[in-house]
């Protein structure tokens, strides 16, 4: 079932931004008639199952609950309220009670250990997990692009952002696509341990001769993902999605 709600420029609420700033969203535009809020859905499902209380439509409600919910933990939002957020300007997480300052700056006085000191991992530098050999001689990376944003499935949705950036591409430099055979805007395939995806070459020297873009917004046969590598990383456990060894292959 897809209900439909309203967008983040028709609802109130609270967003904490990422510096740790608890800010405000007041309702810019009014929704289409019909539309209602997520709170809103979820009193009106709650109430049909037997519960008219215990789900409020109301947003500063809604944010009471998370402020007592919160209280005592380390993410301590019982001091800040609407009417403090109005009138300072937003009020630094956590907070907690209504006469504390807020907390602009996080480990000021110590870190959340026993003995209150930081914990440093040293670093040395290794290789990626997969390097250039004979059959696999590019580097790949991939990334965004400023048309669109994550998979893409929101803003492949405006028009004006499809006519700005319609579809996946891959940039190479000029030296590797005459030794690859490839001329701007013809397909081009990169293949990897993993899969293939193919898309459209993009010719430019603004990229290193030994390392093709692609950008990873995109299903379908250009879906960047089908090449990366899951390798990683044994610290933090990002996965190494910004590296890998592939081959060019003309695809037209």
């Amino acid at each position: 079932v897809v209900l439909p709600v309203t967008q983040w420029a028709e609802e109130t609420g609270t967003t904490t931004s990422l510096e740790g700033r608890v800010l405000l969203r007041r309702r810019a535009l009014t929704p289409p008639p019909g539309v209602r809020t997520d709170l809103q859905l979820l009193h009106g499902l709650a109430a049909l199952l037997g519960h008219e209380k215990g789900f409020p439509p109301d947003p500063e409600e809604v944010f009471d609950e998370l402020r007592r919910a919160s209280a005592g933990g380390p993410a301590d939002y019982s001091g800040i309220t609407y009417r403090r957020i109005a009138a300072e300007d937003g009020v630094f997480w956590p907070c907690p009670e209504e006469g504390h300052p807020g907390t602009p700056r996080l480990f000021l006085d110590r870190f959340a250990t026993e003995d209150g000191r930081a914990r440093f991992v040293p670093v040395v530098h290794r290789p990626a997990g997969e390097e250039t050999d004979a059959e696999y001689p590019v580097l790949l990376t991939t990334g965004r692009v400023v048309a669109q944003y994550q998979s893409g499935a929101q803003t492949r949705r405006v028009a004006e952002l499809n006519e700005a950036a319609p579809g996946p591409f891959v940039e190479l430099h000029p030296r590797l696509a005459e030794r690859v055979g490839v001329e701007d805007g013809e397909l081009l395939a990169v293949v990897s341990r993993r899969g293939r995806a193919v898309a459209p070459a993009r010719v430019t020297d603004a990229i290193r001769a030994d390392t093709v873009f692609m950008p990873f917004h995109w299903p379908g046969e250009g879906r960047a993902n089908n090449l990366t590598n899951p390798a990683l990383d044994p610290t933090s456990r990002m996965p190494e999605f910004k590296v890998c060894a592939v081959r060019l292959e003309r695809a037209g």
